[in-house]
């Protein structure tokens, strides 16, 4: 019989949007390789959920981007239930999610991580917590929801986005200027290293998933030594934070040294998501990637 995948897509977080695009073209994938798939549009009733995951599905793939979905929350619920799931378990997720958690445990593990700071919007507000220029983002979310660059020479005050940020502390990490690239890791394999160039300013939410938003060059055009650190950087941000299945870590390149900023542990799988492309760039296609993340499914229970 074929097996039957459950995808989970959409959820409630910032990142729905993008979550629902990742999901429909996971379950086509599946479709196409002879799957039967069910896409489920994940609301905030896990008594829903759960009733939609029986009868009980071969896998999971995990489609949801952002907190609740990214973060272990949803990982926990399938490894109560015992049902494999694509990604990185509980824990991995949850301390990848938690930037000022997964740059501590980076920093142990001997890598370069750029300076940084807690501190409430309105201290940042008051204050400058770091010498300019510095970048302001929400200790857990992803796809740049959030992130405000806060450059020397701006007189106006930082625009520090409100809602649950006046209450919970936000990251403010040293701006390190240069080049913004990543590395896509599948299992124990980093697959390439892509360079990002946009003409917004930054790598903000639209420059990743408007078309025309964002350009990517892969691979890289870096020097080869520059470019062999940068896939043991990412190979070694996936082993440090125990993950499994798919991720991809973000980095940047001053000219002299490699930054680590921060590891997705479910990275977007649209059609203008980098690690389809890194993987296409390698001799994977994005249906043999879908097959590979079901056929590797786990779970802690």
């Amino acid at each position: 019989m074929a097996k039957h995948i459950a995808v989970l897509m959409g959820g409630w977080s910032a990142e729905r949007a993008v979550s629902l695009v990742s999901g429909a073209a996971v379950t086509h994938a599946l479709q196409r390789l002879g799957m039967r798939a069910t896409a489920i549009d994940v609301q905030r009733d896990m008594g829903a959920l759960m009733t939609r995951l029986f009868p009980r599905p071969d896998a999971v793939f995990n489609a949801l981007h952002g907190r609740w979905g990214e973060d272990g929350c949803v990982q926990g619920l399938l490894d109560i239930l015992g049902i494999p799931y694509t990604h990185s378990g509980r824990l991995a997720s949850a301390l990848a999610m938690d930037k000022p958690t997964a740059k501590r445990l980076f920093a142990t593990e001997g890598l370069r991580v750029p300076e940084h700071v807690l501190a409430t919007r309105a201290e940042i507000l008051a204050a400058d917590p770091l010498p300019r220029p510095y970048v302001v983002k929400p200790r857990d979310e992803g796809s740049s929801v959030g992130v405000v660059i806060v450059r020397e020479g701006d007189n106006a005050p930082p625009t520090i986005p409100e809602g649950d940020a006046l209450h919970r502390p936000l990251m403010v990490e040293r701006f390190i200027p240069g080049r913004e690239l990543t590395v896509a890791v599948m299992g124990n394999r980093p697959l390439a290293v892509t360079e990002i160039t946009t003409g917004r300013g930054f790598y903000d939410y639209d420059a990743k998933y408007a078309p025309g938003g964002s350009s990517h060059a892969v691979p890289a055009q870096i020097p080869k030594k520059v470019y062999d650190e940068a896939l043991a950087m990412g190979l070694a941000a996936h082993r440090a934070l125990g993950c499994r299945g798919v991720s991809r870590a973000d980095l940047r390149y001053d000219g002299r040294r490699i930054y680590l900023l921060e590891v997705n542990t479910q990275p977007g799988m649209t059609s203008t998501s980098l690690v389809p492309e890194q993987a296409a760039h390698v001799g994977i296609s994005f249906d043999e990637l879908v097959r590979w993340m079901v056929d590797n499914a786990e779970c802690d229970g």
